[in-house]
C-alpha cells in the first residue's frame, strides 16, 4: 500500500533500528511456562516489522499491535524495514537470534519475503501476515489483509458517481511488488470498465509515493489538460494528485484514495479530495496479535491462513466519523 510522510513523533513506541537491533542479545526465558503470553520455548516477546512509521497508516499498524501484544503480556520489539527486503531479513534474523515468540510483519515483497519466513519457520517461530499477501501459502501462520478488492469496489463505484459516469480520468497505481496494488487496480476497473462514457486516458505507477505522484499528475495534466477525474491506488498518491491540481488550479478535479489516512479524511471534510477507502489498520493488526497469542498457548489460531477483512467507503457524509483508520458510531 502504500502513503504519505508524517512528522508527529511516536507516542507509546520504542522504534529500534535494524542495525542496532542486531546487537541485542536474546531476552526471553529459556524455561517453560504455562503463563499469559510465554511461549513453549519461555519467550515473552513478540517482534513487530512494518514499513516506515513515518506513514501514519504503518504507525497506527505498530501502535495497535505493540498495545495490543503488551496487554496480553508480552514484551515487544518493534523494527522497520522501509520496503527493502534486506533490512526486512536482517529484522526477521534479529527476531530468530532474540528467540521470539512471534512475528508480526507488514512484509517488504510479496515474494522476497517467504525465504525469510522459511528460514523464521525452521527456527520454530510463527509469522502472522498484516496488510499485504506473500506469493506463497504455509509459510506463515496467518495472513490478515483488508479486503482490497471489496474496497476499490466501493471506491471506484463512488468515483464513477461524483465523475457522472462519463469523461477523462488518471489512475495511479502503487508498487508491481506489492500484490495489493494489482488487486486495487482490478477492482477499480471492474466497475469502471463498465462505464463507456468513461476513458482512462493515462495510468502510471506511483509507486506509493506522494512526491512522485504529486510529478506523474503533474506530466499528465499536460498531456491531458481536460482530465475530470483522478482515482489513485493509495491516500498518499491521492495527495500528491492533489497537490498537482492545486498547483495547476484544477480542484474541480475529482480525487479517489484508499487507506482513510487522516489528512485525505481532513482533505475530504474540507471539500478537496472526494472519497478514500478505509482500512481497518489498527483491528488487522490486533486480529494478527490475538490469533499469535492464541497459536503460541494453542499450537493454532483457530482460523484459516488467509483472512481478510471488509473495507469502508469515506465521503463527506462520514468522514467526520473517522479517527486513527477506524469509523467511529
Amino acid at each position: 500500500m502504500r502513503r504519505f510522510p508524517s512528522h508527529r513523533p511516536i507516542i507509546g513506541l520504542t522504534v529500534v533500528t535494524v542495525a542496532a537491533a542486531l546487537g541485542l542479545t536474546a531476552c526471553g526465558s529459556s524455561k517453560s511456562s504455562s503463563g499469559s503470553g510465554t511461549s513453549a520455548g519461555g519467550s515473552k516477546l513478540i517482534v513487530i516489522v512494518t514499513p516506515s512509521p513515518d506513514n501514519v497508516f504503518f504507525k497506527a499498524e505498530q501502535q495497535a499491535a505493540d498495545a495490543e501484544a503488551k496487554r496480553l503480556g508480552y514484551t515487544t520489539l518493534v523494527l522497520s524495514h522501509d520496503d527493502d527486503p534486506t533490512k526486512q531479513s536482517q529484522a526477521i534474523d534479529t527476531a530468530i537470534s532474540r528467540k521470539a515468540a512471534a512475528i508480526i510483519l507488514d512484509n517488504a515483497g510479496a515474494d522476497s519475503t517467504v525465504t525469510a519466513l522459511q528460514k523464521a519457520g525452521n527456527a520454530k517461530i510463527p509469522s502472522f501476515l498484516i496488510d499485504r499477501e506473500i506469493n506463497s501459502t504455509g509459510v506463515a501462520k496467518a495472513q490478515i489483509v483488508s479486503n482490497n478488492s471489496q474496497g476499490a469496489t466501493l471506491g471506484a463505484q463512488e468515483f464513477a458517481k461524483d465523475m457522472g459516469q462519463s469523461g477523462e480520468y488518471f489512475e495511479l497505481t502503487g508498487k508491481e511488488t506489492d500484490t495489493n496494488a494489482g488487486v486495487r487496480s482490478k477492482g477499480y476497473h471492474s466497475v469502471l470498465d463498465q462505464f463507456p462514457k468513461m476513458k482512462m486516458v493515462a495510468q502510471q505507477s506511483a509507486n506509493w509515493d506522494q512526491t512522485e505522484a504529486l510529478q506523474k499528475v503533474q506530466t499528465m495534466l499536460q498531456a491531458h489538460p481536460n482530465v475530470k477525474g483522478i482515482i489513485a491506488g493509495n491516500d498518499t498518491m491521492a495527495l500528491g494528485a492533489w497537490a498537482a491540481l492545486q498547483a495547476a488550479k484544477k480542484t474541480n478535479v475529482i480525487v479517489t484514495g484508499f487507506d482513510g489516512s487522516p489528512d485525505v479524511v481532513s482533505s475530504v471534510l474540507k471539500d478537496g479530495i472526494k472519497a478514500t477507502v478505509l482500512q481497518p489498520a489498527a483491528k488487522i493488526s490486533q486480529m494478527a496479535v490475538d490469533q499469535a497469542d492464541k497459536y503460541i498457548k494453542t499450537g493454532s489460531t483457530g482460523q484459516p491462513e488467509k483472512q481478510s477483512v471488509d473495507c469502508v467507503l469515506v465521503n463527506k457524509d462520514n468522514a467526520a466519523k473517522v479517527s486513527n483508520f477506524a469509523l467511529g458510531s
